[in-house]
């Protein structure tokens, strides 16, 4: 029987590897320094399609009367707010093709970039964290636990970083002499981003459900 970890982790890689063109995306939209974005959103769909297929498998190859060490339903909580990383990405990048000619003040741009680096990390530790579980899951060896209580504790230092940085690009943009329309284009901009390490931390959570004592 296989573990439904090793789908978890396979999803978990899925999302890691969007995350590269999920950054290019953004960083080429918003300097507007090169023409590459369509072609890379349409890159994270096709991305997001096999992290479904790779979802639908793991629901669907569940074993039915076999126990299993965590609860099924923990697991579907879980690869929820995993795939939730992958969902956010896509809106980031729907949300800055409403305004494909908009442009966002330069002086943001360090900020905005910083934000996506800072949401990115936690995505890195999604699949290190899988990984890790499914060792502990093989031996119950607390010092294997540990180690995934203490990513666990990493993705929180994380989301919270990102929670300063997201706080930073609004408290800027609201007091930039800027019209309306692109303030609330960037305010939302920036909690989209942020949600990325918001689901991550969500999934952290839940993986701390599933190696509770």
């Amino acid at each position: 029987m296989t573990s439904p970890f090793e789908g978890m982790q396979e999803h978990a890689e899925v999302i890691k590897d969007c995350s590269w063109a999920f950054q290019e995306a953004v960083e080429c939209q918003i300097s507007k320094k090169c023409s590459r974005f369509d072609s890379l959103r349409g890159d994270i769909i096709e991305m997001e399609r096999a992290a479904d297929a790779i979802k639908r498998r793991i629901r669907g190859h569940l074993p039915r009367g076999t126990l299993m060490p965590i609860d099924k339903f923990q697991l579907f909580r879980y690869l929820r707010e995993q795939d939730s990383v992958l969902d956010s990405m896509e809106e980031v990048l729907d949300w800055l093709s409403v305004r494909p000619d908009a442009a966002i003040p330069e002086a943001l741009h360090k900020d905005i970039f910083f934000l996506v680096d800072t949401v990115l990390d936690p995505v890195e530790e999604l699949s290190s964290m899988v990984s890790e579980a499914r060792k502990y899951f093989n031996t119950y060896k607390e010092e294997q636990r540990v180690i995934v209580k203490e990513i666990i504790r990493t993705l929180r230092l994380q989301e919270r970083e990102a929670d300063r940085i997201e706080h930073t690009i609004k408290a800027k943009v609201f007091n930039m002499e800027v019209d309306p329309v692109t303030v609330f284009h960037v305010v939302r901009l920036a909690e989209i981003i942020g949600s990325i390490a918001d689901h991550a931390e969500n999934a952290g959570d839940m993986m701390r459900a599933m190696v509770a004592k």
